[in-house]
């Protein structure tokens, strides 16, 4: 009787403990969602000193904030709807479009390979302050 109820806290235990595995998996999943969430709402920021260099300094961080903030607007008012939506009704295209977006990342790397390759003129990618008024 005694090596049934021994038998039954040892799976009881072994319960606990990969209920406790899993909790650690959530626990490190949502800190690395958290990390690359953190990354995508300030990749559209990365960008942004090509665009005011020429400026006043102190109408840098204003920039950079409307940036941000557009960026955040657009990725949670459109961007999570649209997906969420997707994945409810159609989640076979899922696939399909990270396949398009590969496609056009892999456009964009080549793209910067053969201008590497191939050589640029300073002159097109001067910031447009020192262009003149024309650009």
């Amino acid at each position: 009787m005694s090596g049934g109820l021994v038998a039954l806290l040892d799976d009881v235990a072994a319960l606990a403990r990969i209920a406790a595995a899993s909790v650690d998996d959530v626990a490190a999943g949502a800190a690395r969602a958290g990390t690359k969430a953190a990354g995508v709402v300030i990749d559209d920021a990365a960008v942004t000193p090509q665009y005011v260099s020429g400026a006043d300094p102190s109408r840098e961080l204003p920039m950079i904030k409307r940036i941000f903030w557009g960026s955040l607007r657009n990725k949670l008012l459109i961007i999570l709807p649209a997906l969420l939506l997707i994945s409810a009704f159609i989640p076979g295209i899922i696939p399909f479009i990270l396949m398009l977006g590969g496609t056009y990342l892999c456009y964009e790397g080549a793209e910067k390979v053969w201008h590497k390759l191939r050589g640029h003129h300073e002159a097109e990618h001067a910031p447009a302050v020192q262009q003149g008024p024309e650009a």
